[in-house]
């Protein structure tokens, strides 16, 4: 009988995890019976955590999802996706900011690999202006509070070590 389970990747650098991501992670759970987030590891960034600490972060945020798994991957997230047992790639998007970059993205897979499809999932109303890049940016001039409208709690201790460091 062959494999009916539905899995569905989302991949991302996730450093450090948004509640942007945290939104698309929600409404992807709901479309597969298995989501899988892919840490991407691109040695020639320089990330602000780890990939053991973005997926440990990762994995406590959804905690609440039973049906999500964390992993890592190098290389082409086409490549990653197959490995998976996928053949959808799930992409969050922020209105204007994102689209042409995932628009060009998804016609490169395609070329690498026409079997996978990508599914757009619109960042919500509350989260659309989130970047990692932002966050970054406010860390030092937002209390706890603030930085909660922006990220998981569970991520705003490790994001301020992480800034004391740097």
């Amino acid at each position: 009988m062959p494999n009916t389970k539905r899995v569905g990747v989302y991949t991302g650098s996730f450093d450090p995890i948004t509640l942007g991501h945290l939104s698309v992670i929600n409404r992807a759970s709901k479309l597969f019976d298995e989501l899988v987030v892919g840490v991407g590891i691109n040695a020639e960034k320089r990330p602000m955590f780890s990939p053991a600490e973005r997926v440990d972060l990762l994995e406590q945020v959804v905690k609440p999802f039973h049906n999500v798994v964390v992993k890592t991957f190098e290389g082409l997230a086409v490549s990653f996706v197959i490995s998976c047992g996928s053949r959808v790639m799930v992409r969050g998007v922020r209105p204007l900011t994102d689209i042409a970059g995932e628009f060009t993205m998804m016609m490169a897979n395609r070329q690498l690999n026409p079997e996978i499809e990508t599914i757009f999932l619109m960042s919500d109303e509350e989260t659309s202006h989130v970047s990692s890049s932002l966050i970054k940016q406010i860390v030092p001039h937002s209390s706890d509070e603030m930085l909660a409208k922006f990220v998981p709690v569970e991520v705003i201790g490790p994001l301020r070590q992480k800034m004391l460091e740097n």
